[in-house]
């Protein structure tokens, strides 16, 4: 993913070899995504329909059971490229096992998104809550100024105590779009942002030395180490989640069955895709996902 040579994530991560997302995980992804793609054209009363997963011979069974079986296979999938990256003895690192759950949480968020009317993300949910649209947008920032800032303040080499310089380092933020900025467009285009601005803060980061973890910043005033800073991905993305769905109810908004199961099978894809996010070069660790997405495309083909 192409950033500037100013963009505060490259300026201050010279010496950090960046980790691209390996081809073969983006391929898998886009498997993932046409799967998601022939599901949604399901409906609740499609699920009860016969399908004959095996062929004859067995007990009948509804095609609902489609989607578990795609749930089932990314589960076992997440567990074989955890032993196979265990295996091949390259190993992430710790600053990489930080990163990789975000990728959890966003998988888990976009499942929740996907399946949303695009009128509900400017519907004012009253009591001055945000819409869905603006909680987004600030999502997106709030990731973006954490890799930035954690670029900065690791390049500072600081120790982690209450001595570290006080108040945010607003020439960074300076450059930074503001969250208006980051949610606007259609859905499909601001889910899109989410997921390019939470890979490319692994791609420079994920290689940070081990060392460097310990290195002092600062979040909501308080003095902490990057290694919080970097744990921080994860439970954001999670607290957004959560504040969406909050909306969600506030709007009389329920979703329907399939749309629950799409978003259990992509919140396990998310976590089989942790197994191993951040990774140098995922190799047979990631061609047991690809093997997985790939046949999870097949199924929903086949019971759509």
């Amino acid at each position: 993913m192409t950033l500037i040579a100013d963009d505060p994530l490259v300026k201050y991560t010279p010496d950090i070899v960046p980790r691209p997302i390996p081809e073969a995980l983006l391929a898998a992804r886009r498997d993932v995504m046409a799967a998601v793609r022939d599901l949604a054209t399901l409906t609740d009363g499609d699920l009860e329909t016969f399908w004959p997963w095996k062929g004859d011979g067995g007990d009948d069974n509804e095609l609902r059971y489609g989607f578990y079986r795609i749930f089932e296979d990314f589960e076992r999938a997440g567990i074989d490229a955890a032993k196979a990256l265990r295996v091949s003895g390259v190993g992430r690192g710790r600053t990489a096992e930080l990163i990789a759950p975000a990728t959890a949480a966003r998988w888990d968020l976009q499942g929740l998104l996907i399946q949303l009317p695009d009128d509900l993300w400017d519907k004012d949910p009253g009591d001055e809550q945000w819409t869905i649209r603006q909680t987004l947008g600030h999502t997106i920032g709030g990731q973006r100024g954490y890799g930035a800032v954690t670029a900065w303040w690791q390049s500072q080499g600081l120790p982690a105590d209450s001595n570290l310089p006080t108040g945010r380092p607003g020439h960074i933020y300076d450059v930074l779009p503001e969250d208006d900025e980051e949610a606007v467009g259609t859905p499909a285009e601001v889910r899109s942002r989410l997921d390019e601005v939470i890979d490319q803060s692994a791609e420079r980061l994920a290689g940070l030395p081990p060392e460097r973890l310990a290195y002092g910043t600062r979040w909501m005033d308080f003095a902490v180490d990057i290694g919080f800073r970097l744990g921080r991905w994860s439970s954001h993305v999670r607290e957004h989640t959560i504040q969406v769905e909050k909306t969600l109810v506030m709007l009389g908004h329920t979703p329907t069955e399939v749309d629950r199961l799409i978003r259990l099978i992509l919140a396990e894809w998310g976590r089989a895709e942790a197994a191993v996010y951040g990774s140098a070069d995922g190799g047979e660790a990631v061609a047991v996902l690809a093997v997985a997405a790939a046949a999870a495309r097949k199924t929903a083909a086949e019971i759509t």
